[in-house]
């Protein structure tokens, strides 16, 4: 039976890293495309165990000639390749709607034009701005409350539009707050572990904000599991935990499990404007648990373990710059 070969885009960051060596490891031929450098550098990818099995592509998702290239020959395309960071995107919103909304564009028009059996466009919970009670399901409304969050929107939409209007095959996936090994610093767990690990001062902006963490494992099955189900053909899916956790009960917990004494320091630039700010969010997983047999394997406490045995190990801690703060 021949292999089915997936292009994944964003191939060398956090997530896109893990999912490739994850769909690897099943047995499927996978294209790992990202931004072109200099240096031919594959990000965490370089010094992957399955390396030799991945088949590298490096260009650049703004350029459509580039995306379509990749595309040949494909049976699919997971796209992950974003600009994520909120904060910048209050300085250069511009560079978020070229990368997030004209990427995702190319993607979506290659496809078209290539006849791709499937695409697994990739959303985030930052799309429904603010819930106060309650879980967030996909009939929830969309709110941007940040420019990156309004960019996200759009790609989502246009993906629809382009199942609807086309009847291209597109699967959205919502992952809520991800974390684990290789993560940027400018998400709020490593953030957190690496200042903990290296001077016990964290630094940190909205102690009261209310986050749903999802370890990147158990987001990576979601995505197998989304991928073999034809059910999700023209549909967003949440995928979280369905357990929400202050930042400021996190750091506590963090403090637990480290056995570290912590101290906290408001840092005004760390914290978003009032607007903006997305002071809570719980998913409802229901839809993906109700039509896959995909479950939760790994909690936050096992999560965070796993994340801070990783950061003492092989010198990884050194990744991260913890005196700065990444915007």
């Amino acid at each position: 039976m021949k292999r089915k070969k997936i292009l994944i885009t964003g191939s060398s960051g956090f997530i896109g890293s893990h999912l490739v060596e994850h769909f690897v490891s099943k047995g499927y031929e996978i294209i790992a495309f990202d931004r072109y450098n200099n240096n031919n550098d594959l990000g965490w990818l370089e010094n992957s165990d399955y390396k030799k099995k991945i088949k590298f592509i490096l260009g650049d998702i703004r350029d459509y000639d580039s995306v379509y290239k990749s595309m040949k020959n494909c049976d699919a395309v997971i796209h992950l390749a974003a600009l994520i960071g909120i904060p910048y995107s209050y300085i250069s919103p511009t560079a978020y709607l070229k990368t997030n909304v004209e990427g995702t564009l190319n993607i979506l028009e290659s496809a078209k034009n290539l006849k791709i059996k499937q695409v697994i466009v990739t959303s985030t919970s930052e799309v429904y701005g603010s819930k106060l009670s309650g879980k967030l399901n996909e009939r929830d409304d969309l709110k941007a409350q940040s420019p990156y969050a309004a960019s996200k929107i759009a790609a989502d939409q246009l993906s629809l539009s382009y199942y609807r209007s086309f009847n291209l095959p597109i699967k959205i996936i919502r992952p809520f707050n991800t974390f684990g090994p290789r993560q940027s610093a400018r998400a709020v767990i490593p953030t957190i572990l690496t200042q903990a690990l290296k001077n016990q001062k964290i630094k940190i902006g909205n102690l009261n904000a209310i986050r749903d963490f999802l370890y990147v494992k158990d987001l990576c099955s979601a995505y197998e599991f989304v991928f073999k189900n034809k059910k999700f053909i023209g549909e967003v899916v949440n995928v979280g935990a369905e357990e929400e956790i202050s930042i400021k009960n996190l750091i506590k917990k963090i403090s637990r499990l480290t056995n570290l004494k912590l101290s906290i320091i408001i840092e005004k630039k760390r914290i978003r404007p009032v607007k903006s700010e997305v002071t809570r969010l719980k998913c409802d997983n229901s839809k993906i648990k109700k039509n896959c047999n995909w479950k939760i394997n790994v909690n936050l406490d096992a999560g965070l373990k796993y994340f801070i045995e990783w950061l003492k190990k092989d010198n990884n801690l050194n990744y991260y710059k913890s005196d700065k703060y990444n915007i």
